[in-house]
């Protein structure tokens, strides 16, 4: 599955428009990882376990796109975008979009 954030693929021609897919999930903060957090506030840096958290939460939207993608018979999805918004306090959701299409080389 090709998946871009451009209206084009390089190469390939757009035979047939399929419509909007997405995929999205909502993952809450742990409380260890609250803790620690708070000392990485106070001394500076990342916070590895969020990076990992949020990072893990991107990839399985993107895995729930691509299926809806697939399920509608595409190949592709062009103009992905991510968007994340707090659900609750200490939860967020990932939310990935796009347009599901079919594409043929050129």
């Amino acid at each position: 599955m090709i998946v871009v954030t451009s209206e084009y693929i390089q190469h390939k021609r757009i035979v047939r428009t399929l419509g909007l897919v997405r995929g999205n999930t909502i993952r809450a903060r742990h409380l260890g990882r609250d803790i620690a957090a708070v000392f990485r506030n106070i001394v500076g840096g990342e916070i590895r376990d969020y990076t990992k958290l949020l990072g893990e939460a991107r990839e399985q939207a993107l895995d729930r796109m691509i299926d809806e993608a697939r399920s509608l018979g595409g190949n592709a999805i062009i103009m992905a975008r991510f968007s994340t918004s707090e659900v609750a306090q200490g939860a967020a959701e990932i939310l990935v979009y796009g347009t599901a299409v079919i594409v043929e080389d050129e």
